[in-house]
């Protein structure tokens, strides 16, 4: 699929400034920029995260009231209940703060809905185990932000609320204790991009502070803050990269018995970054509720034995490897049902509706699809006696805003600019989809159904040495507002050894003056034909490192490439 490159702008002047204090090759001087580090003290807290740049969790509106209220908890011998939702972040959000309150008080218990039979969120059956149990305090973990009447349900039957979740509010928020939660309108706390793991450690700080308590006690849980933040793709700046970089030095160095455990399984060898994980510790969590009851991922993580972590951490194994089954037989479907659509309908969605495909799999077979044919896209199929899906957007463009433009045909929606969920009647289903096509139509530009690289800076192979190299591993930890530097040289030759490998990729030799190169280009091999003898061609790429048999070279990951000279945005 042909894609738009897109250089982002150089800043000159606070470069060349930035490179006077540092001393360092003037790319790496655009890199800090564009990442707002443009100054040396700036620059040295970028590559040298602190845990004293955590902020007071006492600026967080509502933190005091979380923390008076559990201490008369605990005083009064109360019953307490964790709650948290059945993702990566929900799951290791409750395990952290179970073993923290539980090291605290005799009288915990954690509960994890049911995806399939309770839903998203804090669920009426959740409450209704509470009051059974005689817990007088549930501490939601990210979830309870837009549970106005269940709340209100809870305090009825004398159940108190402490809110701890990272979705944007309504207007009308539930009648809690406390409600910790930057994105509050009043709520003066510095950083409003935590996951609702990194809200609960707050919370976890402010309890150590307040019964001086050593800082370990909530320390001891960075390993699964790392994960959780990793798994919920939030923006990795200020404490979400001060978190995850101490988060990984845990994963490598002493990482918790299901953290290890799950490392067995995925064959991870130290060192282990935020992509190993996004891509093999946070898809074996989340299978457990995708295809089964994700309460097994608490038990994981709470778990200190490491035969019975590995036994919990195997069936999450298997779960993850029913979960890649449904996927992959649910996309071959889609993309067969794709392929006979009329190509003249020149459609600018992707909806599709198979009332036997699995639910738990749904979005990720949406994010495929997009990946393939570059559309807005929803997956729907049966769920009880309504339809349900997933929905994925395109860059740029807002899905759950063309969704609201719907609601009519909806029984219930919920997301983000770029995913949601909604749920509906079968017999709306074709009214849905033409209603959702025509939305699209008459909103999306036409250059966002076109692929876009986002292209860091310009450089020359002959700036491509180990040095350079070990500055851009320091930038580390990578995620989203700081994505690993992505690079454009211009005017690179083919060696004549490039070579197409199992197909699909290329195995790439370049040339650039005196400087030779090798990389691999992941399904490129329709572009091979470009590599011509004596015909110069931009390149566009991030840098790794290849092992092999002991020798380590760095190597170009090549994303896509063009004749010399083509036009691209800058």
């Amino acid at each position: 699929m042909e894609k738009r490159w897109k250089l982002l702008p150089a800043h000159t002047g606070q470069t060349n400034a930035l490179q006077q204090a540092l001393k360092v090759h003037p790319a790496i001087c655009r890199l800090l920029v564009q990442r707002h580090a443009d100054t040396f003290d700036k620059a040295k807290a970028y590559f040298r995260p602190s845990l004293n740049g955590l902020h007071d969790p006492f600026l967080m509106k509502d933190m005091d009231k979380a923390v008076v209220r559990l201490l008369q908890a605990f005083a009064q011998g109360e019953r307490i209940m964790v709650y948290g939702d059945y993702d990566v972040d929900g799951t290791t959000s409750v395990a952290c703060m179970y073993q923290f309150l539980n090291d605290l008080h005799p009288n915990i218990e954690f509960y994890i809905p049911h995806r399939y039979k309770e839903g998203y969120g804090v669920s009426k059956a959740g409450i209704d185990t509470a009051i059974q149990n005689n817990v007088t305090l549930i501490v939601s973990l990210d979830c309870g932000i837009k549970s106005v009447e269940l709340v209100a349900y809870a305090k009825n039957n004398g159940v108190d609320f402490i809110i701890c979740d990272h979705h944007l509010p309504d207007e009308e928020v539930p009648d809690a204790v406390a409600i910790l939660n930057a994105k509050q309108k009043d709520c003066a706390y510095p950083f409003k991009e935590l996951c609702g793991c990194g809200v609960g450690l707050k919370l976890m700080q402010a309890m150590c502070t307040r019964m001086q308590l050593p800082d370990e006690k909530w320390m001891r849980y960075l390993d699964l803050v790392a994960t959780a933040i990793a798994a919920d793709i939030v923006p990795m700046v200020d404490e979400n990269r001060i978190l995850t970089y101490f988060g990984l030095q845990q994963v490598n160095n002493h990482p918790s018995t299901g953290i290890q455990a799950l490392m067995r399984l995925a064959e991870l060898k130290a060192p282990v970054h935020v992509n190993n994980l996004v891509f093999a510790i946070a898809p074996r969590v989340n299978a457990a509720g995708r295809m089964d009851d994700a309460k097994k991922a608490v038990e994981l993580f709470i778990e200190k034995d490491i035969d019975k972590a590995m036994t919990i951490a195997e069936q999450l194994h298997l779960d993850n490897t029913d979960r890649r089954e449904a996927d992959s037989t649910i996309t071959e479907e889609a993309l067969a049902m794709i392929e006979s659509f009329d190509a003249s309908d020149n459609r600018k969605t992707t909806v599709l509706y198979q009332s036997h495909w699995h639910k738990g799999v749904v979005g990720i077979v949406a994010s495929r699809l997009i990946d393939k044919y570059y559309r807005p896209t929803i997956i729907l199929t049966n769920s009880g006696d309504k339809v349900s899906g997933s929905a994925r957007s395109v860059i740029g463009f807002n899905v759950y805003e063309a969704i609201h433009q719907c609601k009519d045909l909806l029984e219930s929606y919920g997301g983000h600019f770029y995913a949601a969920g909604l749920t509906m009647k079968p017999e709306n289903v074709p009214a849905f989809c033409a209603r959702f096509e025509e939305v699209v139509q008459r909103t999306i530009a036409e250059e966002m159904l076109t692929p876009e690289i986002t292209i860091d800076t310009c450089i020359e192979f002959a700036d491509i040495n180990p040095k350079f190299y070990n500055i851009l591993c320091q930038m580390e930890p990578f995620g989203p507002e700081n994505m690993r530097p992505v690079f454009v040289a211009k005017n690179v030759y083919e060696t004549g050894a490039s070579r197409i490998v199992k197909e699909t990729h290329i195995k790439f030799s370049l040339k650039q003056g005196a400087v030779v190169l090798d990389g691999i280009g992941f399904g490129m091999a329709e572009k091979f034909p470009m590599l011509q003898p004596n015909q110069p061609i931009d390149v566009v790429f991030t840098l790794d490192e290849n092992e092999w048999q002991g020798n380590k070279r760095i190597q170009l990951r090549v994303l896509d490439l063009k004749p010399a000279g083509s036009l691209y945005q800058e």
